[in-house]
């Protein structure tokens, strides 16, 4: 699946949503399917800076493609950046470079969050495509 089919298939699965309340439930259960990180990945090189709470990303190169691997120590970042892993994750780092993210206000993510959340959502992004452009100059 394509990285624009799963940004596709979040703005569906958020619209059948009727209101912030039942989407910011479904993003917390996301939160909640997140594998995490083990104790050894929540290093300080990993957080992101500009997040409210604390939340890690971490990326390994592997057959072309970028695998993100990700955590929080607060329930919506936790769901917030499991939104992101969702669909980043598993893509070539072109892929990621080429993409954009404006799935997150098709969905309203940004109107729904706060103005330090929206900053932390704009942080883990830019992780994202650094993450790829890293490893693409690597490659």
């Amino acid at each position: 699946m394509t990285i624009k089919e799963k940004q596709q298939e979040l703005i569906d699965d958020f619209a059948f949503l009727d209101d912030w309340e039942q989407k910011y439930e479904y993003i917390i259960d996301l939160g909640k399917e997140l594998k995490g990180l083990p104790e050894d990945q929540k290093k300080d090189e990993n957080l992101i800076k500009g997040c409210q709470s604390k939340v890690w990303i971490d990326a390994e190169y592997k057959d072309g493609k970028l695998f993100f691997e990700a955590d929080s120590d607060g329930i919506l970042p936790k769901g917030i950046v499991s939104l992101l892993m969702r669909v980043y994750s598993g893509h070539s780092t072109q892929e990621i470079l080429d993409s954009d993210f404006d799935f997150i206000s098709e969905i309203g993510l940004q109107e729904f969050l706060s103005p330090s959340r929206a900053n932390g959502l704009m942080a883990m992004t830019k992780q994202i495509k650094f993450y790829a452009v890293a490893f693409q100059l690597k490659s």
